[in-house]
């Protein structure tokens, strides 16, 4: 099964609020999940990210790819480095 994190969703018309979350490559965007991560509201006056580090780095070690702009958000998070380094353990 390849498990991707990527973002789903949310909001109305207009007013979009996303979720981070873990789910089956295959399934579609706002289809079934294995677990919610964390959330991107990019609407505030500064885009709100909330993400649970310790599940991230959890899934990134299991081999979860990170979608394009899930991988930019973790890395302005510091995420990615805190994988990188350790991987490099």
């Amino acid at each position: 099964m390849a498990v991707k994190i990527r973002m789903k969703r949310m909001g109305s018309k207009r007013k979009p609020f996303y979720r981070l979350v873990v789910a089956d490559s295959r399934s579609p965007r706002n289809g079934r999940i294995i677990e919610q991560i964390g959330t991107y509201n990019p609407l505030s006056e500064t885009p709100e990210v909330s993400i649970d580090e310790d599940k991230a780095l959890d899934w990134l070690t299991k081999g979860a790819k990170p979608s394009d702009t899930v991988r930019n958000l973790f890395s302005k998070e510091g995420i990615m480095k805190k994988f990188h380094d350790s991987k490099a353990k």
